[in-house]
C-alpha cells in the first residue's frame, strides 16, 4: 500500500527523488526530509546545483565527456598524448580509468554498447564519430577499454572491424586482469591499472581461440 502524504509538496519531492536509480520511496522520503532539516540556504544552493548542471553541463564534441565547454579538459590538454585514444562506454569509466593514472593520451566515449537484445545497434552509439577520429590522422593507438560481457566483446570486434582499414592504427585492448563479466566502473584501481599497462593486440585474441 502506497504511504498517503499530509502536504502534496513533500509527496512531489518525493516522487522526483524515488525516479532516481536505486532510490525507492523510503529513501526518496529520508531525503526530503533530510533537505527540510537543513537551513534554506543550503537546500536552495543544492536546487540550483542541480538546475545548473543540467541546464549548462555540455559534452565534449571531440570525445563526449561531460564538459563545461565545447571541449573537455583531457582533450584540451596540450600534455596529453593525442596519438593515443581509450574507447570507453560512459563517462564513469573515463572517472575510473583516470583514477589509475595509467593512461597518459585521450577519451572517446561511447555512450553505450551495442546490445541487439536491447534494440541498440552500432548506429546508437558513437562509433561512426570514432571512425572519423581515426580517419582524420594523428592516432596511433585505440585502446578498447570496454567491460568483459557479451555486450563489450560484441561492440569490441565491430569497431576492430570498422578500423581495420586503417593499417597503421594499432588496436589494442585491455589485459584479462578485468574478470569476464565485469564493468569497468566496478574494477580495483590496482587491477585496471595493470590491465591498462599490459594491454595486448585485439587481433591476439583471435590466436587464442
Amino acid at each position: 500500500m502506497e504511504q498517503e502524504f499530509a502536504s502534496t509538496l513533500l509527496e512531489t519531492a518525493v516522487s522526483e527523488f524515488a525516479k532516481l536509480p536505486g532510490v525507492g520511496r523510503k529513501t526518496a522520503l529520508r531525503l526530503v526530509l533530510h533537505l527540510l532539516k537543513q537551513p534554506e540556504t543550503e537546500a536552495i544552493a543544492f536546487g540550483e546545483a542541480v538546475i545548473r548542471l543540467r541546464k549548462e553541463i555540455r559534452y565534449c564534441r571531440t570525445c563526449h565527456n561531460i564538459s563545461e565547454s565545447d571541449q573537455c579538459p583531457i582533450c584540451s590538454n596540450p600534455n596529453r598524448d593525442a596519438s593515443t585514444v581509450c574507447v570507453v562506454e560512459n563517462v564513469k569509466d573515463v572517472m575510473s580509468i583516470e583514477n589509475t593514472n595509467q593512461h597518459h593520451g585521450l577519451y572517446h566515449v561511447l555512450g553505450g554498447l551495442i546490445s541487439p537484445m536491447d534494440g541498440i545497434g552500432p548506429q546508437d552509439i558513437e562509433i561512426e564519430s570514432l571512425v572519423q577520429r581515426v580517419r582524420a590522422g594523428g592516432i596511433k593507438e585505440v585502446i578498447l577499454a570496454l567491460a568483459a560481457t557479451m555486450e563489450g566483446d560484441t561492440t569490441n570486434f565491430y569497431i576492430f572491424r570498422r578500423l581495420a582499414a586503417f593499417s597503421d592504427v594499432k588496436i589494442t585492448m585491455l589485459a584479462r586482469g578485468v574478470s569476464v563479466g565485469n564493468e569497468i566502473e566496478y574494477t580495483d584501481e590496482l587491477t585496471l591499472g595493470r590491465s591498462i599497462a599490459n594491454r595486448t593486440l585485439f587481433s591476439d585474441t583471435f590466436k587464442q581461440e
